[in-house]
């Protein structure tokens, strides 16, 4: 194996963190900001690009932190590692309410497509990189755009999802359509496209949008149930619409029984 071997422990329900237990120089790579605690013996470090070392030398970390510059993320990781004889613990919190998952990439195929802002954290020696979508279709209304990521070796990463997380086995020629935004991540195979939602009052009436995400087997699929753009819409909408004048009254909070809130 190119990835370092690490054991794992995932923490919680809805608001999940995962515990990375290291032995003597393993090392796990991860986003900026996802850190939550470590055990005394545990480096940190910040490097360009994802430490894989596929590249080589200076052009290879410069080219690993452009890639990231494309799926929106930031130039700069960092890597946990373990500088003590015993073994040692780093622990990493998901952003916002969901569920985190495991993904064996050595079972998987080697290789993972997810959406642009799922990655968390992966053992030392797996390539986070981009995932081109070639359709023009799926570029300009799949959700993602035309870049996604996509994750490479033959060791362990984590991705993030919101709300509830189902995995979906497809078949040879299966398909299963869901809403663009709730596409996680998917395993090589599988085909994915875009469809137009048909009859024209299905479209515009329905709320839920025009398109599709349609994904054709075989492969696995990754579906979550809460899309973060989508809780972030609801919040700025019960932002805009609620008042904050009335904290200051007599009658405080009673006074929202009169008027709906």
């Amino acid at each position: 194996m190119n990835a370092h071997e690490i054991d794992y422990e995932i923490i919680g329900s809805e608001m999940q963190c995962v515990e990375i237990q290291l032995d003597q120089g393993e090392s796990v790579v991860a986003e900026a900001g996802s850190f939550m605690m470590m055990d005394q013996d545990i480096r940190m470090e910040t490097i360009f690009g994802d430490g894989s070392h596929s590249g080589g030398g200076l052009i290879g970390k410069m080219i690993g932190a452009g890639k990231r510059l494309l799926t929106g993320e930031g130039l700069f990781m960092t890597v946990f590692t373990n500088t003590g004889y015993n073994r040692q613990g780093v622990t990493f919190a998901s952003p916002y309410p969901g569920k985190i998952i495991p993904l064996d990439l050595q079972m998987l195929g080697g290789k993972i497509i997810c959406q642009k802002d799922s990655f968390l954290c992966a053992a030392k020696g797996i390539a986070i990189g981009i995932e081109f979508q070639r359709r023009l279709g799926t570029g300009f209304f799949g959700g993602e755009g035309f870049i996604m990521q996509k994750i490479e070796g033959d060791g362990l990463a984590f991705v993030h999802s919101g709300g509830l997380v189902l995995e979906k086995d497809l078949a040879p020629g299966e398909v299963l359509r869901l809403d663009t935004g709730c596409l996680v991540a998917m395993t090589a195979g599988i085909d994915y496209n875009i469809e137009f939602v048909k009859g024209i009052k299905s479209a515009l009436f329905g709320g839920e949008g025009l398109f599709f995400a349609t994904l054709r087997g075989p492969g696995k699929v990754w579906v979550q149930s809460l899309p973060f753009s989508r809780l972030a819409d609801r919040v700025l909408f019960a932002a805009r619409y609620s008042s904050r004048k009335d904290e200051g009254s007599v009658l405080g909070g009673l006074g929202n029984l009169f008027d709906g809130k």
